[in-house]
């Protein structure tokens, strides 16, 4: 059987490893998709979360990996991991690049029903999880109004002056 210099290369630094069931090389990027499926997007489904967020750092210290944040980047915003997981990528926070250990992954599921466990809280909102939901929903609604005041730190200063004026005059 012949293997590479670069299959045996990329073992060594730890961006794939021999699955001894299909007797095959899993790549880098299967193993960083693998482990984000197991590690966050179960845990989500378990926990009854219709949305959830992985940090690509942690997924690069999770699996011990050295100068691969591109690669964990790449896996995680993937075609393939979206689909395998039924997810669909709400938003990416982090530098333009988008290749750093603080981008920050936020995903829905696609099957609303069956990402809720059994016993999960469903429709009324009064769970701690659906309120929160509803707050993240609301993140950046307003951000067009402020801009209008020059920021949120220039309506709040401008609210708080007339709000002063306003006890002075009594």
């Amino acid at each position: 059987m012949y293997v590479s210099i670069y299959v045996l290369l990329g073992i060594a630094i730890g961006i794939g490893r021999m699955d001894m069931t299909t007797k095959g090389l899993i790549s880098g990027s299967d193993l960083i998709r693998e482990h984000a499926a197991e590690a966050y997007v179960a845990a989500a489904r378990r926990e009854g979360r219709s949305t959830f967020s992985i940090n690509a750092g942690k997924v690069h210290k999770d699996l011990r990996l050295d100068n691969l944040v591109p690669s964990v980047c790449n896996a995680l915003k993937s075609e393939k991991f979206l689909g395998v997981n039924r997810l669909r990528l709400v938003s990416k926070t982090g530098p333009p690049s988008g290749k750093s250990t603080s981008v920050t992954y936020t995903y829905e599921f696609l099957d609303d029903q069956t990402s809720l466990g059994p016993g999960a809280p469903r429709g009324s909102g009064g769970s701690p999880q659906s309120r929160q939901d509803a707050w993240n929903r609301l993140r950046g609604a307003l951000k067009d109004v402020f801009a209008e005041y020059g920021g949120g730190e220039a309506y709040l200063r401008a609210e708080r002056a007339s709000f002063r004026d306003a006890n002075e005059r009594k």
